[in-house]
């Protein structure tokens, strides 16, 4: 079994800057769209047997278009969108990336997996809703030949993919750079856990637990 783990295509979100975790908002822009057929032409020799996405419009987005090229169904799942920022949903500029610089340092330099925007998530409430959600489709593997893909978000990504892959952490993601639209995450199940294989492309071969962050 390998889970392919995606961010969305470039979106309106991101060439403006605004902050956008809920709804249909920001759909792709016109390289967006591309990065996402792109995408699917890369995954078609991994024969892609079932889709997840994020609820969120820009990953929706991304997901029909690689579906449609792919030709397979999609799925929905709120495990999957980006996590909430509360008050600061819907905004832009230095301050209102100040304000979520940190609680993003809260979460990944100071381990306060408590703090959260007004209104938002903490790193404690997307664990819940992440965690389950992935670890579930481990223990449902049909084994070899299954290929899935996540469709997701940088933010939600950086989060939680150490805790989900064994030989990832907070500083591995720090140190490749984050996650690229369209960048990809190859994971593979071995002996009931997931192990990343594969990173936007470059093997990946840390051995090293260093994610599995506590409570």
């Amino acid at each position: 079994m390998r889970v392919y783990f995606t961010r969305h295509g470039e979106s309106y979100a991101n060439t403006l800057g605004e902050m956008s975790a809920r709804g249909l908002k920001h759909p792709l822009t016109p390289v967006g769209r591309q990065q996402a057929l792109a995408l699917a032409e890369r995954l078609r020799p991994s024969k892609i047997n079932r889709i997840f996405s994020s609820p969120i419009l820009r990953a929706i987005e991304t997901s029909v278009l690689i579906a449609n090229e792919l030709g397979i169904e999609y799925e929905v799942s709120d495990a999957l969108r980006e996590y909430d920022v509360g008050i600061l949903e819907g905004q832009a500029g230095p301050e209102a990336w100040h304000q979520w610089q940190m609680v993003f340092d809260a979460w990944t330099v100071e381990g306060d997996y408590t703090v959260k925007h007004e209104g938002g998530e903490s790193f404690l409430d997307i664990r819940r809703r992440f965690v389950p959600f992935v670890n579930g489709l481990v223990q449902q593997s049909t084994g070899i030949g299954e290929n899935i893909l996540c469709v997701g978000h940088g933010g939600l990504y950086w989060m939680m993919l150490p805790e989900v892959l064994a030989n990832v952490g907070t500083e591995d993601i720090r140190r490749l750079g984050g996650f690229a639209n369209t960048g990809v995450v190859v994971a593979e199940e071995r002996d009931g856990q997931l192990v990343c294989v594969e990173w936007n492309g470059a093997s990946y071969s840390q051995e090293s637990t260093t994610g599995s962050r506590g409570s």
